[in-house]
Order: C-alpha cells, then sequence, then structure tokens
C-alpha cells in the first residue's frame, strides 16, 4: 500500500505529465486516425497511383532499371535521382524521387513509373493534399527535426503518465469493483470513473504506440549515428573521392543483379544512390526486405560499386536501427491488414477519448483544488473521508 506522501508524488507526476502533454497528443491521435487508412483514404480521394491494366501476357515482363530510371529522369531533368524502389503495395510500380542536388533536402519530386513498360504513369503529389497535411503534423509539425525531437519528448512525457497512473489505479480502486461507473455521482466523478476504466483498458496500446512513436522521432539521428560509426568505417578505402559522375557510373541493372543474387529470398526495398545521406559518394546501397510480414520490416544494406557493379559489403543493421524498423508497423499498425487497422482505428478512438475527459476534468475542477488548496482535488468528487484521499481525484 502506497504512502500518503507516495501518492501525493506520483499524483504530482501523473497530473503534470499528463497536462503537459495532452494538446500534442490529441493532435497525434487525431491526425493518427485517419493515417492508418491513408491507402483507402487516397484510393477515394484519387491520390493513389495505380498501375495500368495492359494484356496478361504484359504483366509479367520487366524492363531495365535503366530505362526506369531514363524515364523518371526526363520528367525533372535538371534534377538527380535520389532514391528508387519497388512500390509496397504494387511491384508493377516503381517510384524515383528526384532532388536538385543528392544532398538531403525537403525539395524533392516523386515520379511513379510502370516496370513493365518502363513509361511513366504520374507524379505523386508531393505537399500536397490532405494526407499530406496530416502526415506533416503527425510527423514534425512542419518543423522538421526539431519538431520530431519535440513530439518524442511529449511521448516520453506521455509513457510517465501511463506508468504513474497504473500506480494510482490500485489504490484509486480499493472500494470501487474493477471497472466501475458511479452513474449515481456527479457528471465530473462519472466523467472520471470512465476516464479510469477506458485508460486501464487501453494501457498497453497506449503504451506501445507511444513507445514506438517516440523511436521513431530519433530515425533521422540513429541513420546519422549508424553512418559514422559503421559506414564510415566500411567506406575507409574511398574515403577522400569525390561523388562519383553519373556518367562514369555503370548500368543500374548491374548493381541490382549483383544484389539480388547475394539476398536471394529477399525483395527490393528501396535504392539509394551515390552521395544521398544512405549512401556514399561510390555506391549504390540497396536495401533488400524479407518476403514475410514481419521480415519485410527488415531490411538488409548492399553496398555495391556504382561503377563495377561489384558487392563492397553487406553489414547488418545494428540492434537500434532494427528496433526502429520495427516499431514503424507496431506504431501504425499497417501489418496485419483490414482487422488490424480497424482495431488501432478503436483503439486510437478511445486514446481520445482519455486524453479529453482527462482536460475535461482539469478544467471542471475546483478552482481552489487547481491551485492547490487542502482537501480541494476531492470537493467536486465525494464527501466521503477515503474518497478524499483518491489519487486519481487528486490527479485530474
Amino acid at each position: 500500500m502506497l504512502s500518503s506522501r507516495a501518492i501525493r508524488v506520483w499524483s504530482w507526476f501523473h497530473k503534470w505529465t499528463s497536462l503537459v502533454c495532452t494538446l500534442f497528443m490529441l493532435l497525434l491521435c487525431l491526425t493518427g486516425l485517419p493515417l492508418i487508412f491513408h491507402h483507402e483514404i487516397g484510393h477515394l480521394l484519387g491520390d493513389e497511383i495505380e498501375a495500368p491494366v495492359l494484356p496478361a501476357a504484359m504483366d509479367a515482363q520487366r524492363v531495365s532499371l535503366d530505362v526506369m530510371a531514363k524515364a523518371a529522369n526526363a520528367v525533372h531533368p535538371t534534377r538527380v535521382i535520389q532514391y528508387a524502389g519497388e512500390n509496397e503495395d504494387d511491384p508493377r510500380l516503381w517510384w524515383f524521387t528526384l532532388a536538385p542536388t543528392p544532398a538531403p533536402t525537403e525539395d524533392f519530386k516523386s515520379v511513379a513509373v510502370d516496370a513493365r513498360t518502363g513509361l511513366v504513369v504520374r507524379e505523386y503529389r508531393v505537399g500536397e493534399g490532405f494526407m499530406d497535411l496530416m502526415l506533416r503534423l503527425h510527423v514534425d509539425m512542419f518543423a522538421g527535426l526539431p519538431g520530431k525531437l519535440f513530439l518524442g519528448f511529449m511521448g516520453l512525457l506521455l509513457l510517465i503518465a501511463l506508468v504513474s497512473g497504473v500506480v494510482l489505479y490500485a489504490p484509486f480502486m480499493r472500494k470501487l469493483d474493477f471497472g466501475a461507473v458511479r452513474k449515481d455521482r456527479s457528471t465530473r466523478v462519472k466523467w472520471l470513473d470512465l476516464h479510469n476504466l477506458v485508460g486501464i483498458v487501453t494501457l498497453v496500446w497506449c503504451f506501445v504506440v507511444g513507445a514506438t512513436g517516440m523511436i521513431n522521432t530519433w530515425a533521422d539521428l540513429l541513420v546519422k549515428y549508424w553512418q559514422y560509426t559503421e559506414v564510415s568505417t566500411l567506406l575507409a578505402p574511398y574515403q577522400g573521392q569525390p561523388l562519383l559522375a553519373a556518367r562514369d557510373r555503370g548500368p543500374l541493372q548491374a548493381s541490382l543483379d549483383t544484389a539480388m543474387h547475394h539476398g536471394r529470398q529477399r525483395k527490393v526495398s528501396f535504392i539509394a544512390f551515390p552521395g544521398t545521406a544512405f549512401s556514399s559518394p561510390h555506391h549504390n546501397t540497396i536495401f533488400l526486405k524479407g518476403t514475410t510480414p514481419l521480415t519485410s520490416r527488415l531490411l538488409q544494406p548492399l553496398l555495391v560499386d556504382a561503377r563495377t557493379a561489384q558487392l563492397t559489403a553487406a553489414p547488418e543493421l545494428p540492434w537500434y536501427l532494427t528496433a526502429l524498423l520495427v516499431s514503424q508497423p507496431l506504431h501504425f499498425g499497417d501489418y496485419g491488414g483490414t482487422p488490424m487497422k480497424i482495431l488501432w482505428a478503436l483503439l486510437d478512438v478511445a486514446t481520445i477519448v482519455v486524453l479529453g475527459s482527462g482536460l475535461y476534468l482539469w478544467l471542471r475542477k475546483p478552482q481552489g483544488a487547481r491551485k492547490g488548496a487542502p482537501g480541494g482535488a476531492a470537493a467536486d468528487a465525494s464527501p466521503d473521508p477515503d474518497d478524499a484521499q483518491n489519487p486519481e481525484t487528486a490527479a485530474a
């Protein structure tokens, strides 16, 4: 049994971590809800690019990667290709990302090319539309890396609020049945009981989504750390060499064939071209993935010399990048098909109820209680002496 002092300390942590992060968590829940169904919404809005219908005999054919790259570059001839990859949902399409230089930038274009014909299907609407707005608000609030790290800190506060809420739940329920909602009491008490009930039911999901979301905000930093500590060692023989000019590079298809020969039983996730953030000035770095729902999130990078198409290195991803990759499908619930998406959406709505009710309980708290008046925390909740020590009422 917690002492009165311990209850006050845990209540303080629960109250302030909850209050500080609530508005931002509401933003993330509200923007995350449509992102769970981003493919379905994109299809309804006409934003999804679909492969054109061709005769069945042509569906199995594939043109060279060089042909596709040339077609994509022709759409934006003044730009360079940074990344390319097979469409996750339709292998008949490949996407190509083009930017003014190989360096990281927010100024990029993305083009979809038909892998069967080598013809451009359509350009993606980068930075446009409802879903892009939701994604940017959810990922970084249009503030780049500082925005990501800030949201990561809000995620940490959420985790602290969840842990402190669990600690306080046992003493709060000592005289109530599990899940009890006191309908004969005031509106605030009924909302308090609902807040606690829904909160404890969604606890595990909130913790998983909060933790994986926090990990995702570290993605840029983790990739840079990997490049600095491990990739730089592998590329030591190429240190100081300038960016390999496009005219000096060998066929892209040869690099891809080398990677696929080494990584049997795998598929292409994406290709990072020389000079980009995920490669070196001298390599095509080809990231392969598994073919099962779990292994499709685990990447194997292969560094292939862009001039000779010879394999330079096949490093294993460190544990922290593996954790990052595994956390992404857990965060969005997009690895179990439609049933998983529906479950994630329902839990998201329940979390919105928890956050909204917590904010309501704070705003409806007697003014004296908010200022820390003795006994004021429970003044609206109950006239019973036991309820006056209710830690959740005090925290709310």
